[in-house]
């Protein structure tokens, strides 16, 4: 479980950022293998630094996975009041894509799955994106039957996509959200297949 994090200083925050940033360096690289050690290494610090901010590893990657969330949650309620819906949906989808195609780290969602912080600030991500799906569909950008679970089931696609190509160009996740959005679009769109899925 997760505490609640105290103030930190300057320079501990300055600390606590590099090692958030060396540990999705090496989680990326090296999977669920990266070690604690490896991380102190790449932000050179002592890995008993590490450990001052991070008792585990597993409270590190909650506070990786947590961050991305409270991230993405931010850029939602920036868009929130957009005067385009659509548009608004689409740069929020561009933008979480993006993050995740300089480091794909959707892997380490699994390992937080029984952290209630995590829980609540995906939660809370959650509600952004079905805010954000809400205004589109009442604006008649995206379908009547698509949900912001739908669309927060879609999220990792465009780049999960681009695993499927040998030595893919860095943009290609590109090619695949444009075709999810269009699929997202009203147009030409036939009854989708089955309810959609529940919000655990």
């Amino acid at each position: 479980m997760t505490t609640p994090e105290r103030p930190l200083r300057a320079d501990a925050t300055r600390n606590r950022g590099s090692l958030l940033a060396a540990a999705e360096a090496e989680f990326a690289e090296r999977g669920l293998d990266a070690s604690m050690a490896d991380i102190a290494r790449r932000a050179g610090v002592a890995k008993g630094t590490v450990f001052r901010h991070f008792a585990t590893k597993e409270e590190l990657i909650a506070a990786i996975v947590g961050g991305h969330f409270q991230e993405l949650a931010a850029v939602a309620r920036g868009l929130a009041d957009a005067p385009d819906p659509g548009a608004a949906l689409l740069e929020f989808l561009t933008v979480a894509a993006g993050g995740q195609a300089h480091h794909d780290l959707s892997f380490l969602q699994t390992i937080t799955a029984g952290d209630s912080g995590v829980a609540r600030l995906r939660d809370e991500l959650h509600g952004c994106v079905e805010q954000l799906v809400g205004r589109a569909r009442d604006a008649g950008a995206v379908r009547a039957d698509v949900t912001g679970t739908d669309v927060w089931v879609l999220i990792c696609a465009p780049v999960h996509a681009t695993t499927y190509v040998t030595d893919p160009a860095p943009d290609l996740w590109r090619r695949y959200l444009a075709i999810i959005f269009d699929g997202l679009r009203p147009a030409g769109a036939h009854p989708l297949p089955g309810p959609a899925p529940d919000w655990p």
